[in-house]
């Protein structure tokens, strides 16, 4: 019976695992992770993965918009895609026969999307469902991510992130990796120059990877730079990014109110400072980061 049940886990799990996406050269296509995540957010709320396309046509354009590459595709549009073609994956549904990516039947039929009954019906499981949403998350988002789109479709990120790891095998970072970024920056931000200490111990300042470890990003120090928390964040949100000349760039998208948020403006077109010797980011990997997470255009001088 218990190896009945760990082979239904490891079946929903690979099943989600491999949905089609648009990844070719480490382009990113979040779009029918970010819709099942939402639905896995429905079913933990409701007890029902159902999702109208109003719902859909706001909240997933939103999620995508938010948390998706770079696009000039209208938000309903966006969120067309996923919602009519995650049916080809075999593991959602609609109440109607419509058209694949098509806006207004989906408005004009009132359609509702849900997952697939038998799908459904596993992931009422609280466990593996937790174990479904890291899986979608961590493939797709960066740490410094994940808890936020976690709950933008409404669950808990301290239960999924911190759910048992051992259903699926995955890609590892190199564990000297953090301290080698660290060291090469002389543990500080290589952008704002916060150096924290506390005591001995380096406070603050993380290692953030340029191309994302998730799509492909090496463990090398030409892919990485020692940001404080802040800036790693916003690096990873696509607020921030580099330019050919490898000075930062700030979105125009970005915007603030307060004096302490609008010390970020102030970032923009500064030079990276790196330690004599540092390899400074490689070129491919910037490229990857402007195209695939930067909210572009930056702002003008």
């Amino acid at each position: 019976m218990i190896h009945g049940v760990v082979d239904q886990q490891n079946e929903v799990l690979a099943r989600l695992s491999s949905l089609r996406q648009h990844q070719q050269g480490g382009t990113r296509s979040p779009h029918k992770p970010l819709l099942v995540l939402l639905a896995l957010g429905q079913l933990s709320a409701t007890g029902t993965s159902e999702i109208s396309w109003a719902t859909a046509a706001t909240k997933l354009a939103d999620l995508i918009r938010d948390y998706g590459p770079p696009s000039a595709t209208q938000p309903a549009q966006s969120a067309a895609y996923p919602f009519t073609r995650l049916r080809s994956d075999g593991i959602w549904t609609l109440n109607a026969d419509v058209p694949m990516d098509r806006v207004q039947p989906l408005a004009a039929n009132a359609v509702v999307g849900r997952l697939e009954p038998l799908l459904e019906q596993a992931l009422r499981d609280a466990g593996l469902a937790a174990a479904a949403a890291r899986q979608l998350v961590e493939s797709e988002f960066p740490p410094t991510i994940a808890p936020d789109v976690l709950m933008a479709v409404g669950l808990d990120p301290d239960a999924i992130l911190g759910a048992a790891d051992g259903y699926t095998a995955r890609r590892r970072r190199r564990g000297s990796w953090p301290v080698a970024i660290l060291e090469a920056w002389d543990r500080q931000c290589a952008f704002c120059g916060f150096d924290g200490q506390l005591g001995a111990a380096t406070v603050g300042i993380e290692a953030a990877h340029v191309r994302w470890f998730t799509f492909g990003g090496p463990d090398a120090v030409d892919n990485g730079l020692a940001l404080c928390s802040l800036h790693h964040k916003l690096f990873d949100r696509g607020v921030l990014g580099l330019g050919d000349d490898l000075r930062i760039i700030v979105s125009s998208r970005f915007t603030s109110r307060t004096t302490a948020g609008q010390s970020v403006y102030e970032l923009h077109g500064r030079p990276l400072r790196p330690r004599p010797g540092t390899s400074l980011p490689a070129a491919a990997h910037v490229d990857w980061h402007t195209n695939e997470v930067f909210k572009g255009p930056g702002l003008t001088l």
